[in-house]
This record gives C-alpha cells, structure tokens and sequence, in this order.
C-alpha cells in the first residue's frame, strides 16, 4: 500500500512537469501546419500565442503578431500591449536601429508584469547585445534579470538567464564559471524542456573540448546523443553538436570522425534562412580545417571561398549560435601550408584584431599562441616574445579565475558552493551595511554643507536684489529723461521743418504784395506822372503779382494739407477692396495726369494682375493715394531719364504694376520703372517728411512719407524700395490678407 501511494505522488508531481514539457518542446512546423485549420478564432489565438512562444524572434513573428492583434482585438482576451512592444522591437531589429534592444527588453518587462514566463525571447537579446559590443551591460542585464526571477520561482526565465550568462563566460573564455552557469541551465530545464535539457549538455561538452577536459567533452556530447530526444533536436543546435565534436575529434587527431561530422552539419536541416547561411558558413570552416590538418591543401580552398563568399555577402559576425566564425585563422593556416608567410601573417593578425574588437577572449590566447609560433618560426624573436609575452598574461589571468584540473566547480563542490555562496551574501550584506552607513554621513555632511550655502546664497540674493532695485529705478528716471528729450528734439525738428517750409511761399508773397503796393502807389498820382499804355503795363504787373500771390498760397495750403493727412491717415474704416481694379485705376490716371501736363511724353506701361487675388480689406481711397503718388512717382522718373539720354540712343520709357498673392496670409503690389534710379544717400532719406529731389516749389516732401504711414499704421503692412542709379526703382507694398 505505501508503494501504491509512493507512485501515485510521484505521478501527481510528475504530471506538471510533462505538461509543461509538452508545451515547451512542441515541433514548431507542426504546430504552424495546424494554424490555418483551427476553426474558432480562440483556437486560433492559442496557436498564435504558443508559436510566439518558441520563435519570439523568427522570421515570422511580425507575421504572427499582426494575426494576435487583429484576433485579440476580436476576442478581447489577452494583454496586448507586450505583444505590441515586440512587434515595434523586432521591427527596429529588421532596420538596424539602436533602439531595438530597449524596446525588446521593455518588451520583456511587459511580460513579466503578467508573470508571463518568455524564456526563448530572454535568450534572443544575446544577439542585440552581441552586435552593440556591449559586454558589460549584457552581463549586468542578465545579473538582475537572475535575481528578479528567482526570487519569483520563475523557473523558464531563470534558466535562460543561465543560459545567456554561460555564452557570455564562454565568450569572456572564463570556462569555470561558463559550464557552471550551462549545468544549472541543464539541471533546471528538465522542468519543462528535454530539448533545452540536451542543448546544454551539449554546450557543456563543447565548453570542455574548448578548456582542453577531452574526456568530460566526450562524456557530456555522449550522453546527449544517447538520448531518444536528441533526433528532434534540428537547427543550429544540432549543427552545433556536429561541430563541437568535428573540433574534439581534431584536437585528437581523429580525422576521419572529424570529417564526417564535419560533413553532418553541413548537411543538417536549418528552416530560418539567416541561421541557415551562418550554420553553413562555420560548417565550411569546420570542414575545410579538417582537410587543411589531413595536409589536404587543395580540397579546403573551395570550402574556403565558399565561406569566404557568405561572409562577404552578409558580414557574418565573429560568434554566433553554432560557434565561433573562424575563418581568417583558417585562411591564415592555408597560406601557412601554401608556404605564403606574408598572408598567413596578416591573417593571423586580422583574427587576433577581430577577436579582440568582439571581446571573444576564449579566442584571444589562441591566436596570440599561433602569432608566437609564427614568428617564432620565421626568426623574429622580437615579435615572437611580445605575443608569447602578451600569451603568458592573458592566460594568467584566465587561470587566476578558473578552478584547477579542468572541472568546473559547480559539478565538484555543490556543498562548498552553496556555503561560498552564504559567506558572500552575508559579507556582501555587511558590505551593503556599511555602504549605507557611510552614505548616511555623507549625506548628512551634505546636507550640512547645503544649508550654510543657502543661507550664504540668500544673503547674496538679497544684496543683489536691492543693489538691482536701486539701479533699476535710476534706470527708469534716466529713461523718462531720454523719452522726453527725444520728445522736444522731435517736436523741435518738426517744428523747424514746417518753419522752413512755409517761410518760403510766405516770403514770396510779402515781396509780391510789397511791389504791388508800390505799383498801386504809382497809379495813384503819389509819384511821376504816368501815361495810360505806363497804367496799363502796372496793371499787368499787379495781376501776375497777385497770380505769384495765390499761387504761393496754395502751396503753404498743401503743406498744411499734407501735415493734417499725415495725422489722419489710417484712421477711416477698411472694406474689402479690389486690388487689381485699384492697381490699373491708379495707374491709368497717374499717367493721363502727366500726359496733360505734357503731351509729347508717352511710356509703355505693363500690367500683371494675379487673378486669384480676389478683395482684401483695405481703405481705397488711402490705397489709390499711396499707388497714384507711387506710378506719378515712376513716371517722372522715366520722363527724366529719357530727356537725360542722348538723342538716338535705344531707351522705352518703362512703368510696370503687377499684384501678387503668394501662398500665405500677405498679398504684394509691385510698382517697377526703368527710370534714373537713386543713390543710397537719396534711398535713406525718401519716407522722411519734407525730403524731396524735386527742384523749388515743385515738391513739399510728404508724398512718400504720407505714403509710408498709409501703408504701415493705416494697413498694417509694409512699404520697401529697391534702386539702383541709373536702372530703375522698384517699390514693394505687402499686405495682410
């Protein structure tokens, strides 16, 4: 009876073990073979998901993904955001970018919010870390992420962090701890996966062929094959197999076994076509190593091209799932057979370079050994004793870390491990212990030193504050001064403008109206005596007088005029206005107006009017001043060039007006002569009141200037010129739309 129940609780145990083997060791193809003949979507997404599982990172997880997404948006069962974290990794993974490895690992932080255990994807950030050369982070990843999920009895995840950190040992060359970190893996995978359970045996063996234990590797390779799971066992873990023991079978010198093996991973069965050419690749070097230590130079060239043709196709990293890419050693040991030293040589040294640029430094002795050897052989004693120099300290070193007779210490000395392990904690705890104390006082001294820095700091700040205080206020008062001052030196130039300018019609017409009185005084018997043609004549004399009179009445009127527009302009109300009507209107009548003054002038005029410009809120009869004054302006300017140019010379007096709506919120006018231009001094000086190039009493010098405040205050645009003296002016009204 005791029997009875003995098996019936090792059946119960054994129960969630198998189960959780089943669903760990699953044929992948079969699984993707049943997908399409699932009949309910949730069937369909357990597939999904089970295959997500095995490949996280495939070729066909984005495929896969896209399904889950679209069924679960269905069937509303899972958590998708850390199925859409993968997907964006692996994504960013296709396209080499940086930023793949976080979003992966934020994809795994997903997971293991659900308790979602993703022991294959765990594994696959090996190779993002391996081609981001970062050992370091990888190792302290791997180091947490341990921790973290041994405290949790996450059994699938723990052990991928093995795994992962019995590749990183391996590729450091630290083969102790390495095959400590494999045996766990193996140990604990026999929880839930047989064929991870065979995968690190395997790894085990060849990490001992590696340490130069023949015995142990054979023993572990050995035993894994004997075992009924090691058939389905395909990919690049059974080419691996085959290549670890082609290699143990070479350090042997057993040829033939190492041929053949040689021969049984290249002929291996691959489904994912990237491993597949990385697989074939190392196999080709595997083989063509075999045939090149059977002195079968001929016969390992074409293996080499081979190799030598995927690398160069698809720059194959130095270490990688079915080992190490040792290709430039191999070709360095085929130009050593050839008897062509200077090939071999920079060979070697191109794999020792690479070796040491990837970290592998399970490698680095090898090929520091080899250099030694080489130059050795060729007499140079200098250079053999630097790399037997450089060989004796890497190798010191290694041996410093690694326990002695080649046997790692976790398959020896579990008890002293597990006490080694308790000495650490408690001292790593004292240590953190007194870690904490000496940062409390540090902290405190800080804190300390924080306080007298405020309070110095805040006795500076008020200091400045009040000298700024203080300095602001005289800044004020002087500025009120500058403002004022800048006031009465304004009020004082304009004053004297409008001085200077009416002082001259005024003096005009006193002169007028003195001589007229003297005229008057004449006629009036006051002086000699007249005849009636002499009175006539004084007449005459008193009515041109008198026309001077009112003309220069007139003229002080338009100053006055001009200066009252000046202080009204921009102040009527804006409608929406035709600009181009008001463009071709002003310059019609600009021109009719010049032609009455003379009519022997005639100029060609242009007109380009944007059809899409539509009405745009403006004050027209403002505007047609602004553009009148603008076209009267041009036309002047070509009528003076072209009695300025010699007769015979080929000169068209040229006036254009064009509108413009560009793509924005502002419309353009454009007024353009091909007149006598204007010097820089004369361009400055235009929108200034008063300013004029006109001779006397032609000009009062408030055209352009009114013309500049209708534009900028009464429109809120702008007003520019462009001249060059000699070629024409072009002025440019921008408005906003």
């Amino acid at each position: 009876m005791r029997w009875f129940f003995t098996v019936l609780a090792m059946w119960a145990l054994c129960g969630p073990v198998q189960a959780r083997a089943r669903y760990w060791d699953a044929d992948y193809d079969s699984l993707a073979r049943t997908l399409p003949r699932q009949t309910t979507d949730s069937a369909r997404l357990r597939t999904v998901v089970h295959l997500l599982d095995l490949r996280p990172t495939g070729v066909e997880a984005d495929s896969l993904l896209g399904q889950l997404l679209t069924l679960n948006q269905r069937l509303q069962t899972l958590d998708a955001a850390p199925y859409r974290r993968l997907r964006a990794g692996l994504r960013m993974w296709r396209r080499n970018s940086p930023a793949a490895l976080d979003s992966l690992k934020a994809a795994v932080g997903e997971f293991d919010r659900l308790e979602r255990p993703m022991p294959w994807l765990l594994m696959g950030l090996v190779a993002l870390y391996n081609q981001q050369n970062d050992m370091a982070a990888r190792k302290k990843y791997y180091d947490e992420k341990l921790t973290f999920y041994r405290l949790r009895g996450a059994v699938e995840n723990v052990t991928a962090c093995y795994i992962s950190q019995g590749a990183y040992y391996r590729r450091m060359g630290d083969y102790n701890r390495a095959i400590n970190s494999t045996l766990r893996a193996a140990d604990m995978a026999l929880l839930f996966s047989n064929r991870l359970h065979i995968n690190e045996l395997i790894v085990t063996g060849g990490l001992y062929a590696d340490w130069g234990n023949h015995d142990k590797a054979m023993h572990y390779l050995s035993r894994a094959q004997a075992m009924p799971e090691f058939r389905r066992v395909q990919g690049t873990n059974r080419v691996f197999t085959f290549l670890a023991l082609s290699k143990l079978f070479l350090q042997q010198k057993q040829y033939p076994d190492a041929l053949r093996l040689a021969d049984s991973a290249l002929a291996a069965h691959v489904a994912d076509p990237g491993e597949q050419q990385m697989d074939r690749a190392c196999a080709l070097v595997q083989k063509a190593a075999v045939l090149l230590q059977m002195r079968k130079v001929d016969q390992a060239l074409p293996l080499l091209h081979r190799a030598q043709q995927l690398d160069d196709s698809l720059d194959l990293p130095m270490s990688s799932g079915p080992g190490e890419f040792e290709l430039d050693a191999a070709w360095a040991q085929y130009y050593a057979a050839q008897g062509n030293a200077r090939e071999a040589e920079q060979h070697w040294l191109l794999a020792y370079q690479k070796a040491t640029a990837a970290r592998l430094n399970r490698l680095r002795p090898k090929y520091l050994q080899e250099l030694a050897a080489f130059y050795d052989a060729r007499g140079q004693l200098v250079e053999a004793q630097r790399y037997s120099r450089a060989y004796i300290a890497l190798t010191d070193t290694f041996k410093a870390a690694q326990a002695a007779f080649n046997v790692a210490q976790y398959e020896a000395q579990r008890i002293e491990q597990a006490q080694n392990n308790q000495i650490t904690t408690l001292r790593q705890a004292q240590a953190v212990q007194a870690e904490r104390l000496r940062l409390r006082n540090w902290l405190l001294l800080g804190a300390l030193l924080a306080v007298v820095l405020l309070s110095g700091l805040g006795v500076f700040i008020y200091w400045q504050l009040r000298l700024k205080r203080r300095a602001l206020a005289q800044l004020r008062h002087t500025q009120s001064q500058l403002v004022q001052a800048e006031k009465m030196a304004f009020l004082g130039e304009l004053t004297a403008g409008i001085a200077h300018e009416l002082q001259n019609p005024l003096n005009f017409m006193k002169n007028f109206a003195e001589v007229s009185s003297g005229l008057v005084d004449n006629m009036n018997g006051e002086g000699p005596a007249r005849s009636t043609g002499l009175q006539q004549e004084i007449l005459s004399g008193l009515k041109q007088n008198l026309q001077q009179i009112s003309q220069h009445g007139q003229r002080a009127s338009s100053i006055i005029k001009g200066m009252l527009e000046h202080s009204r302009s921009g102040t009527s109300q804006r409608v929406p206005a035709d600009l181009n009507a008001l463009a071709d209107e002003s310059l019609t009548l600009a021109y009719q107006g010049l032609r009455t003054e003379d009519q022997a002038f005639e100029a060609t005029l242009h007109k380009e009017f944007d059809p899409r410009m539509g009405t745009v809120g403006a004050v027209p009869q403002d505007l047609a001043r602004v553009l009148v004054n603008l076209c009267t302006n041009a036309l002047h300017a070509v009528r003076q060039r072209q009695r300025e140019t010699r007769a015979g010379a080929a000169y068209v007096p040229t006036v254009a007006v064009s509108t413009r709506r560009p793509a924005g919120r502002t419309v353009e006018i454009r007024v353009k002569d091909n007149g006598t231009g204007m010097p820089a001094a004369v361009k400055a000086r235009i929108f200034e009141p008063f300013f004029t190039t006109k001779p006397a009493g032609q000009g009062t010098g408030l055209g352009l200037s009114l013309s500049h405040d209708i534009i900028t205050k009464g429109h809120g645009g702008t007003l520019t010129v462009e001249s060059r003296e000699g070629e024409g002016t072009e002025f440019l009204i921008v408005l906003p739309a």
